[in-house]
């Protein structure tokens, strides 16, 4: 078994008697976000298998982490992150065990197309909270933090604003044969403005000057023609840098190319270059992966298989490093590239790390290549002391330093 294998997927498999597993798989009965009950053997064999607990847990919630968890950035003992409950969460971490605080809900029967679970990382500015769901809506809460007479944190979050990021027009445009406008990177700020993207590609950016009024008019709009899943990333003057998927084969994005650099202060005309990283159907190309910028130079992780080095400034390729080429046929390259010290921290999905010396940022330098699974890695490491953190599609998660 391989890849995804949900709903009579699993059920095959728990009618056999042996099961190899692809690293890869992925099971789940999901069938109660649909309103149905499985049908095919799940509620007895499942129990049965892996014990009732867990099999109650996987039946009524199909609750799967979304994202990645944002730690709050002003020191309150407060997490924050999406499911596939379709609930975002707020948790308390100053009470023992962790605490709910607070839920928001994705229902596609309120508001909102596509899915109804939440991808993007919360970004927490100014006791402000932006947060995107893959229902196609973009919401900010004023979070209201503090502490109680007891010395516990405590957050009353107060709905600001929300919007839908799709219009009629955008879904005239990508089409009808994949319909998706979630909202799965996480925001970015700068200068009072918030960008956020849609999987549909269109670029949105609102003025939240005045957020606490409820006011959030749209100061940028712009359509680059592919899915964008990845983060924005912004530079110290503002400009924007996004990667795009390749996988509708429109010709505006065939036109702009997968990674392109946008100068929102010329909303009329912010296009100032784009790297392409094209294919033929059925193969996907563009980019999953949230690019990095440092020294003059943008790094990007394209699906086709290459570690890539551009001009920050002209968009010239500048460097290319093969790191699993022929991957966008199968598991997608979605680890993006961490900069710290000096140097470029980068996961394979084939399950090893990297590390380039950056000393020349046109022409990285590979200092070391560590085989830490067999796992395919998705996940973006983090770095903490000198310790690299991450985790596998295993089930693990690991931890490298200096032996």
């Amino acid at each position: 078994v391989q890849g995804w294998c949900l709903t009579i997927g699993t059920e095959l498999a728990l009618a056999a008697d042996i099961v190899i597993a692809a690293k890869d798989v992925r099971l789940g009965q999901i069938e109660v976000k649909r309103g149905i009950m499985p049908f095919g053997g799940a509620t007895l064999r499942l129990p049965r298998i892996i014990g009732w607990g867990n099999a109650m847990r996987y039946l009524l919630t199909g609750d799967i982490i979304k994202g990645t968890p944002t730690i709050d950035p002003d020191g309150y003992p407060l997490v924050y992150f999406g499911s596939r409950d379709n609930f975002l969460r707020i948790m308390a971490l100053d009470q023992g065990d962790p605490v709910e605080l607070w839920r928001a809900e994705a229902n596609l029967a309120v508001e909102g197309r596509w899915n109804d679970d939440w991808d993007a990382s919360p970004r927490i500015v100014n006791d402000v909270m932006f947060e995107g769901a893959e229902n196609g809506y973009f919401y900010i809460w004023k979070l209201n933090r503090g502490y109680d007479a007891g010395g516990n944190v405590t957050v009353d979050p107060q709905l600001l604003f929300k919007m839908p990021s799709y219009t009629d027009q955008l879904l005239s445009d990508i089409g009808p044969s994949y319909p998706a406008v979630s909202v799965e990177g996480s925001a970015v700020v700068f200068e009072g403005t918030v960008f956020f993207a849609n999987s549909g590609g269109r670029i949105v950016g609102l003025d939240i000057t005045d957020i606490e009024s409820g006011e959030a008019p749209i100061v940028f709009d712009y359509w680059v023609g592919d899915d964008v899943d990845a983060a924005l990333v912004v530079d110290d003057e503002g400009m924007l840098y996004v990667s795009a998927q390749y996988e509708r084969y429109l010709a505006r994005a065939t036109e702009l190319g997968q990674l392109i650099k946008l100068d929102p202060s010329q909303p009329d005309d912010p296009y100032v270059w784009g790297m392409y990283s094209l294919t033929s159907a059925p193969a996907k190309g563009g980019m999953w992966t949230t690019p990095v910028v440092g020294d003059g130079v943008v790094y990007t992780v394209t699906n086709k298989g290459y570690l890539v080095a551009v001009d920050q400034e002209t968009g010239e390729e500048l460097w290319v490093d093969p790191i699993g080429v022929g991957a966008y046929r199968g598991p997608h390259h979605m680890s993006s590239p961490v900069m710290v010290d000096g140097n470029l921290i980068l996961a394979l999905v084939t399950g090893e790390i990297r590390n380039y010396d950056l000393t020349d940022p046109a022409e990285p330098r590979l200092v070391w290549e560590y085989e830490m699974t067999t796992g395919r890695i998705e996940a973006t490491p983090a770095i903490w002391n000198g310790t690299i953190y991450v985790a596998s599609w295993d089930g693990y998660m690991y931890a490298i330093g200096e032996g």
